[in-house]
C-alpha cells in the first residue's frame, strides 16, 4: 500500500513545479522555461493570475427577501405559480398564507396550518439530515469541489474535451472562456448564474457549456467562430426543477446524449435531455440528497454521492444501482479509471483513498452495476512529517478532490491538511499508476505553487498526447499548467468492455458492504 512516507520531500520554499521528467517532478523559478526540447510540445495555455480585489461577491439574501421587480400587484396565480418555481411546496404556501385578499381568509387559514406543518416535518428532516439547515451558498461551500469556494477566486474549472480551451467560473459569478487558437475572451453573465458551484462542456460538441447555478442549470450555446466578448444571455437554456436547487454537480455522457444534475436537497438527480429541456427522476430514497456526480469514461456508471454515510454506483443503461454504506461519513470525491472497472473514492473524515472493482455482464446478467463486495484501501495519507534543509515541513489528511488523467497513468490528489495542528498544509500529491495487469498506484510527488498560494482545484488537459497535463487553480488567483512528459502505455481510453483486474495483495480489505 502506498503511502506519503514513501515520497520525495516537498520543493523547497520560493520553487515552484515546473514539469515531470523521468518520473520525477522537475521544481525551480516561476521565471524558468521548460527544456527547448519540450517547448514545443506545450500548446500555448494562457497562464492566468486572477487577483481577487476587483472581483465581488453577491450579497447574501435573506430567505424572506422579496426579488426587487416581483411586486404585490401581480395577481395571486402568478405569484403563486413564481414561489412554487423558486421555493418548492414551502414557498406556494408561503405566497398563500400572506395573501391579502378579503375573500381568500379560509386559504391562507389552511395554508398557514399547512407551512406549519412543512416546517415541522422539515426540522425533522433536519435533525436526521444537518446540512439541510444550511444557507445554499453554505451547502455549496461544503459540497463543492474547490477548496475555499466561498473564499477563493476561482470557484469552477472545466476543459474542453476536444481542443485546448478552457471556462473559468469566478468570485463574481461570471465566466471567462478561455481558448489558445483566440484572443477574444467571452465573458458569460446572466440574472439566473448565481453561486456557481460546477461546469461542464458537452462531450463531442463545439461551444455547450452547462453550468450548475443556485436556482438551474444554465446551458449555453457558444459560437466559437463569433468575436463577441459579451454574449447575450439569449444564448443560455435555463433548465429548472422544484425543489432540485442549489446545483452542486454536473456530468455529459461521454456520448453528449443525456445530462445529469444533483442537489443536496434533492434525493433524485435528474437525467436531462437538453434539446426538448425535459428531464427524468432517478428517485432512490435515502441519503438525504445527492452532492457529487461521475461518469465513467466509458459510459457504462454513474457515481452518486450522497450528504450520508452512503454512496450509489448506476449502471447507465437499466439506470439500477447499488449502493455502499461507509464507515465513518460520507463519500467526498471519487474518479473512474479510462476504461471504467476501477472507481477511486475517499470519505470525508478518514486519511485513506479506497478502491472498488467492477466486473462486466452479459446475456441475463446484463443491467447489473456488477461492483464488488468489498473495497481496498490503496493509499495511506495519514500526516507525515518531511526533514528538509528549510526545516520539518507537515503534509498529510483528508483528502478533498482526485482526479485520474485520461491515460490512467497519472492520479492527482489535493490533501487538506490538519486545519487545527499548526504547521499543516493543503497540498498536491502526484501517484504514478497502472490499472493492468494489476493495479498499481506508486509516488511522484507534490506540487508546489508560489509562496502562500494554496491549491484550490486542480484538472487534467483531456488530451494532451506527450503523457498528461494538471491544471492547478491557486487560492492567489493564479491558474497554471504543469506537463508531465512520460511514454504512455498506449491502452485504450475508453475500452467498456474490459474485465476488472485483481488488486495487489499488500493492500488491506475493509468490509464495505454492497446492498441492491
Amino acid at each position: 500500500m502506498c503511502s506519503l512516507g514513501l515520497f520525495p520531500p516537498p520543493p523547497p520554499p520560493g520553487d515552484v513545479t515546473l514539469y515531470e521528467l523521468n518520473n520525477a517532478l522537475v521544481c525551480g523559478r516561476l521565471s524558468e522555461q521548460l527544456p527547448l526540447a519540450f517547448q514545443s510540445q506545450v500548446p500555448e495555455l494562457p497562464v492566468l493570475s486572477l487577483p481577487k480585489e476587483p472581483l465581488k461577491a453577491h450579497g447574501r439574501l435573506e430567505p424572506s427577501a422579496r426579488p426587487p421587480f416581483i411586486h404585490h400587484r401581480e395577481s395571486l396565480w402568478k405569484r403563486c405559480l413564481s414561489a412554487w418555481r423558486d421555493a418548492g411546496l414551502c414557498g406556494l404556501l408561503r405566497e398563500l398564507a400572506s395573501a391579502e385578499d378579503e375573500g381568500l381568509r379560509w386559504l391562507r387559514t389552511g395554508s398557514s396550518h399547512a407551512l406549519a406543518m412543512c416546517r415541522w416535518l422539515s426540522s425533522l428532516h433536519g435533525s436526521l439530515f444537518p446540512h439541510l439547515s444550511l444557507t445554499s451558498e453554505d451547502m455549496i461551500a461544503a459540497f463543492s469541489q474547490a477548496v475555499d469556494w466561498a473564499g477563493c477566486t476561482v470557484r469552477a474549472f472545466a476543459w474542453h474535451p476536444h481542443t485546448n480551451k478552457f471556462a473559468v467560473a469566478l468570485l463574481d459569478d461570471s465566466i471567462r472562456v478561455y481558448n489558445s487558437n483566440s484572443a477574444t475572451v467571452p465573458a458569460l453573465k446572466h440574472r439566473l448564474q448565481r453561486n456557481v458551484a460546477a461546469m461542464a462542456w458537452k462531450p463531442l460538441c463545439a461551444s455547450i457549456l452547462a453550468v450548475a447555478c443556485q436556482s438551474c442549470v444554465l446551458v449555453w450555446h457558444l459560437d466559437p467562430t463569433s468575436l463577441s466578448t459579451r454574449p447575450s444571455s439569449g444564448c443560455a437554456q435555463v433548465l429548472s426543477y422544484p425543489g432540485h436547487s442549489p446545483v452542486t454537480s454536473l456530468a455529459w455522457a461521454p456520448s453528449g446524449e443525456r445530462l445529469l444534475s444533483a442537489s443536496p436537497v434533492d434525493t433524485a438527480m435528474l437525467v436531462w435531455d437538453v434539446s426538448t429541456e425535459t428531464c427524468v427522476q432517478l428517485q432512490w430514497f435515502g441519503g438525504g440528497g445527492v452532492t457529487y456526480l461521475a461518469w465513467s469514461p466509458d459510459g457504462s456508471k454513474v457515481l452518486a454521492a450522497t450528504p450520508s454515510a452512503v454512496f450509489r454506483v448506476w449502471e447507465a443503461q437499466m439506470w439500477t444501482c447499488e449502493r455502499w454504506p461507509t464507515i465513518r461519513g460520507r463519500c467526498q470525491t471519487g474518479c473512474w479509471s479510462p476504461d471504467g472497472s476501477r472507481l477511486l473514492f475517499t470519505v470525508l473524515g478518514e486519511s485513506v483513498i479506497y478502491s472498488l472493482s467492477f466486473s462486466e455482464y452479459r446475456g441475463e446478467m446484463q443491467g447489473q452495476v456488477g461492483g464488488s463486495k468489498t473495497a481496498s484501501i490503496v493509499a495511506d495519507l495519514s500526516e507525515t512529517t518531511f526533514e528538509t534543509l528549510y526545516g520539518e515541513e507537515r503534509i498529510g489528511g483528508e483528502v478533498h478532490s482526485m482526479v485520474w488523467d485520461p491515460t490512467g497513468e497519472r492520479l492527482a490528489v489535493i490533501i487538506r491538511g490538519q486545519p487545527e495542528a499548526p504547521g499543516s498544509q493543503v497540498a498536491v500529491a502526484v501517484f504514478r499508476t497502472r490499472n493492468s495487469p494489476v493495479f498499481e498506484l506508486l509516488p511522484c510527488g507534490f506540487v508546489r505553487g508560489e509562496r502562500g498560494a494554496r491549491p484550490q482545484l486542480i484538472s487534467f488537459h483531456p488530451c494532451f498526447p506527450q503523457g498528461a497535463l494538471l491544471t492547478v487553480c491557486w487560492s492567489s488567483g493564479r491558474i497554471s499548467h504543469i506537463p508531465f512528459f512520460f511514454v504512455s502505455a498506449l491502452e485504450p481510453r475508453a475500452s467498456p468492455r474490459r474485465s476488472p483486474v485483481p488488486v495487489l495483495g499488500s493492500v488491506r480489505e475493509q468490509p464495505l458492504f454492497s446492498e441492491l
